[in-house]
């Protein structure tokens, strides 16, 4: 079992920065790749952003356009989240995400991830 806790989620004006933070425990090695996936009132969950555990792979959903970064201290067993240049539809309950299959492979679907954060609130004000 991975047990996933987000943090540094709330309220930022448009053009705002946040950073999001997940905090990983339990059977971390088992861990092969992770992401950020986020769901708006009334859409679907969306993936954000992933990155494999173990190398440098790196994938960033298309409405990302360079504005957020995702990064892991395998050390510390975090995944972060640094947010630049937020506009209103960023607006969403985002989701830190872990996957134990044998590979770094990085894939859009939520079907790939195997443990699951609460979610934290991000509200961007227009």
């Amino acid at each position: 079992q991975v047990h996933l806790v987000e943090s540094g989620g709330g309220l930022v004006q448009t053009g705002g920065s946040l950073n999001l933070s997940c905090a990983a425990s339990g059977s971390v090695n088992s861990i092969y790749y992770v992401g950020w996936f986020r769901q708006a009132p009334g859409k679907g969950r969306e993936v954000v952003a992933a990155i494999a555990w173990i190398n440098k792979n790196v994938y960033y959903g298309d409405f990302v356009h360079g504005r957020f970064t995702i990064s892991r201290d395998n050390d510390k067993n975090t995944l972060s989240l640094q947010m630049d240049s937020l506009n209103p539809e960023d607006t969403a309950v985002y989701y830190c995400a872990a996957g134990i299959r044998p590979t770094t492979t990085l894939y859009s679907g939520d079907e790939w991830y195997d443990y699951w954060g609460k979610g934290i609130q991000v509200t961007v004000s227009s």
